[in-house]
């Protein structure tokens, strides 16, 4: 089993002014001449971490970092009461992938994404597939809007039931019978900051809860710190409102463009927040991609064989 490669530094970071008052933090790290490969963390509103950069060889890539809109070091953070969600779409996301790979003078990259980071790849690729070399991608999200119906508003409760119904019962109980985003939306944008971090805390249970089995009691560790809940839980709930403003199954159709692209996608068979099916629908639908099904992992590229997986799948594609 592959380890993670030894801890490093960035050789070079900054901000990159966007529009509507965004600043975007990026960071390249490893070999300055080597391959150049971007992370797109998941989410929304995950924000990269030192973890993502150990799973390129430092010798052979140019790993590129950046935190999305409104999260991470990228300002204003989501977690402030006052910075709007207006101009934070997937389609902005797009165009900041797009800013930052001119801006750093890269021709192509491999685009490597997990979760809602691998709908966000797909969407990139197939809209710029001349600037993708190859892609990585787990826990993968095709952005169906049955996805969004089965993580948030209730397919999952059939195997968390205890834990769906502690999400609904933190609401006010006129919401319980109606669209749990919509009510948790409406509570994390709410004046009073109280009312925002009960929200926040009551929709971090249930992504703490989800992604591997047996449930986690509690909340997750990152998800302690306030700012980043209420960030993440305002981001989430704001993609999911808007089905990440994707057409319904258009990913999977627009797949065809990404023929020439190899891909490989690592997908743990227990995966509950993002169900195997979607990466299978993925594989059939993209010529030439590879699905590595990780028995016994769920939805964590920390799990070892998942990322075992992730750097088999970065080493083969270092010297292509």
């Amino acid at each position: 089993m592959l380890l993670p490669y030894p801890a490093i530094a960035p050789h070079d970071q900054g901000m990159l002014d966007v529009d509507h008052g965004n600043s975007i933090y990026w960071e390249s790290c490893g070999n300055p001449d080597g391959k150049p490969a971007l992370v797109l963390h998941g989410g929304p509103g995950s924000g990269c971490t030192p973890w993502h950069r150990r799973l390129f060889d430092p010798d052979a890539y140019r790993v590129v970092l950046f935190d999305q809109r409104g999260c991470g070091r990228s300002t204003p953070h989501t977690g402030l009461a006052d910075t709007a969600l207006d101009g934070n779409t997937t389609h902005d996301l797009i165009a900041d992938i797009e800013a930052l790979r001119e801006q750093l003078g890269i021709d192509a990259w491999l685009v490597w994404g997990g979760s809602f980071g691998s709908a966000l790849a797909l969407a990139y690729a197939e809209r710029h597939a001349n600037r993708v070399t190859e892609m990585v991608l787990w826990g993968v999200a095709t952005g169906l809007h049955s996805e969004t119906e089965w993580l948030f508003r209730g397919g999952l409760a059939r195997f968390f039931p205890v834990e769906w119904q502690r999400l609904l019962d933190a609401l006010p109980e006129s919401d319980r019978r109606g669209d749990p985003v919509a009510a948790y939306r409406r509570l994390l944008n709410d004046p009073d900051m109280r009312v925002r971090r009960t929200a926040a805390d009551a929709w971090c249970m249930w992504e703490s809860a989800t992604p591997e089995w047996p449930p986690r009691e509690g909340l997750a560790d990152r998800y302690t710190d306030p700012l980043f809940a209420l960030g993440f839980a305002r981001l989430v709930t704001h993609y999911a409102h808007h089905e990440l403003w994707l057409e319904d199954g258009g990913l999977l159709r627009g797949a065809a463009a990404l023929a020439a692209i190899p891909g490989i996608l690592v997908q743990g068979r227990f995966d509950f927040q993002s169900p195997l099916h979607s990466a299978w629908a993925l594989q059939r639908a993209w010529p030439g991609c590879e699905l590595v099904v990780i028995d016994q992992a769920g939805h964590s590229a920390g799990h070892a064989a998942v990322a075992s997986a992730l750097i088999a799948a970065t080493d083969r594609f270092a010297t292509r």
